[in-house]
């Protein structure tokens, strides 16, 4: 079901909006009064069940998006037909940059679970950004820190042991959690991710289970034993 709310409503926090991604990530923050007197397309607020994708490579869009909870998955796919997880967007990402500049989709993105998103169109924030000089150098930001984070996964995650491929992609899933805890992706999804065999993943992941590495508190959801699995991706 889609609910639409205006920029307005979603800046100020009404309708609940107050924990909504396009204020906790300051994208809109700079915003002045009369802004807000141009702005005439809605905000639509979605969720998508698992599995669901959000676009699709290739495709030409008109949207942007915030991810407001959940998780989802940036697929590349290779000329064998085989394919990649190059990142994982989670709360507060913005997605759909490419289109700013006129360009289709880069990636596949597909719901890990159930997801919250907001959309909002690209023509708003060209005109905002062109007005703006916080927005504009807000966007440059958020530019940035998606490729840093590509960066990331690429060198972290392409290189050592199968152990420690797991070990650094746990540790990054749950970066941002106090009680460092996180949802395990799907052992195919780790695979993709990681260059590595389902059957691999699959048994790293139960191996790290019995040696006290993670702790499954119910399915598929893992406490993790930060020190020791940081010792193992520093190896």
């Amino acid at each position: 079901m889609v609910k639409s709310v205006t920029l307005r409503e979603a800046w100020s926090g009404e309708a609940d909006c107050r924990n909504c991604a396009l204020r906790t990530t300051v994208l809109f923050a700079g915003l002045e009064e009369e802004d807000f007197d141009r702005i005439h397309d809605p905000i639509d607020q979605f969720d998508l069940r698992q599995g669901t994708a959000l676009y699709q490579t290739g495709e030409r869009g008109d949207y942007m998006f915030t991810v407001r909870s959940g998780a989802l998955k940036l697929v590349q796919y290779l000329p064998d037909g085989s394919q990649r997880i190059v990142r994982i967007a989670r709360g507060t990402d913005v997605l759909g940059l490419e289109v700013l500049l006129d360009e289709p989709y880069q990636h596949d993105a597909i719901a890990l679970q159930r997801t919250e998103v907001c959309r909002f169109p690209a023509r708003l924030v060209k005109d905002l950004g062109q007005n703006s000089p916080k927005l504009h150098k807000e966007l440059m930001t958020r530019w940035q820190r998606a490729l840093t984070e590509a960066d990331a996964w690429l060198t972290e995650l392409s290189t050592g042991s199968a152990r420690q491929r797991i070990a650094r992609m746990l540790l990054r899933l749950a970066r941002d959690n106090a009680n460092h805890d996180c949802e395990l992706l799907s052992r195919e999804d780790m695979g993709a991710m990681l260059g590595i065999t389902t059957e691999t993943a699959s048994r790293t992941i139960a191996s790290f289970k019995r040696e006290g590495l993670l702790t499954e508190t119910q399915p598929n959801h893992v406490i993790l034993n930060i020190a020791s699995l940081r010792r193992i991706a520093e190896d």
